[in-house]
């Protein structure tokens, strides 16, 4: 009875299980950001090499 106890007592694991969505939302934002910039870049570049031709 004693090791169940400690065992529902052990608080370690709940960090971790946060750090998944944390990492999740992280993630999630720079996928954005670079798919935003990504397609900003590419009309810029484009510009670029039409107006060196």
């Amino acid at each position: 009875m004693k090791i169940i106890l400690e065992f529902l007592k052990d608080e370690t694991a709940d960090t971790a299980i946060e750090y998944g969505p944390i990492s999740a939302g992280t993630s999630l934002a720079i996928i954005a950001a670079v798919n935003g910039l990504g397609g900003k870049l590419n009309t810029r570049f484009s510009s670029i090499n039409s107006s060196l031709k």
